[in-house]
């Protein structure tokens, strides 16, 4: 990322490229949206072409669209092109396409497992290696986020390759900081639990919610554009020396789960 001045905005990307994966809805299309506004050219992907465009705030200006499923190495290839050839370079890569549906361990076919495996890791090492070479090569090299999980640090029952692949992702982030460092770096944003539109799928209805907020440092679930701003100000020069690391954006986290438990029989409280 090119040096800061003392008297620019680090948190203006204007004549910067951003490509971001999986950014037409969700978490992906508040990050798309978070970039454009602060001015960066984005290019964005996903299997299917979005009802609208992507557009900013104000509406004013517009991400770049191609259509490509990030598992297939030619297509993400494809993506970086599109990229390039608008405007010859790419300063920041969001690994965000991801996800997984639960899935019981014990019998959850292999064919599952592997695709899940190569949505949240495979594929986020594949665009990884298809921006190196520009990054490596450009004035002011590159900065990679990828968009890790929660679900990676800690056990995720019915979720044992997403959670696996979330690991390997972030170890992932801190190889590639090391090999390709200084010019390029790269920082893994662990996600908590935000509220997209599916939530529901995952935390239930207003009630479910609300306990599991309380639950949390910040008494809330998260909004992508929590997120969102954590990514801009990560691939910033603000973050120059932030590299090779998981950053957690996840409203404090969980508390201890003993507390509670403990609390059920008040003849714990002293062990």
């Amino acid at each position: 990322m090119r040096p800061m001045s003392k008297t620019s905005d680090p948190l203006d990307f204007t004549g910067r490229t951003v490509v971001v994966t999986g950014g037409t809805r969700g978490l992906g299309r508040v990050i798309v949206r978070t970039f454009l506004d602060a001015g960066a050219d984005v290019v964005t992907c996903a299997r299917s072409t979005p009802d609208e465009p992507m557009e900013s705030t104000d509406g004013s200006r517009t991400a770049a669209f191609v259509q490509a499923d990030v598992r297939d190495p030619g297509l993400v290839a494809g993506v970086v092109a599109a990229a390039v050839d608008r405007t010859g370079r790419v300063d920041v890569l969001v690994n965000n396409a991801g996800g997984a549906p639960p899935a019981a361990s014990a019998t959850v076919s292999p064919r599952f497992n592997e695709k899940i495996l190569a949505l949240n890791l495979t594929a986020p090492m594949t665009a990884s290696q298809a921006v190196y070479p520009v990054m490596s090569a450009q004035d002011g090299g590159g900065v990679i986020l990828n968009i890790s999980s929660v679900s990676g640090g800690r056990p995720n029952p019915l979720g044992v390759a997403y959670g696996a692949a979330k690991a390997g992702l972030e170890n992932m982030t801190r190889t590639l900081a090391h090999e390709w460092g200084p010019a390029i770096r790269v920082v893994a944003v662990t996600v908590g639990m935000i509220v997209t539109e599916e939530a529901g799928a995952f935390y239930g209805g207003e009630e479910r919610r609300r306990a599991i907020a309380a639950n949390l440092a910040a008494r809330r679930l998260g909004n992508p554009s929590d997120v969102a701003d954590m990514c801009l100000v990560l691939a910033s020069p603000l973050a120059r020396w932030v590299t090779g690391t998981s950053v957690e954006v996840h409203g404090g986290g969980e508390g201890p789960a003993y507390l509670d438990a403990g609390s059920a029989d008040p003849g714990l409280a002293g062990d």
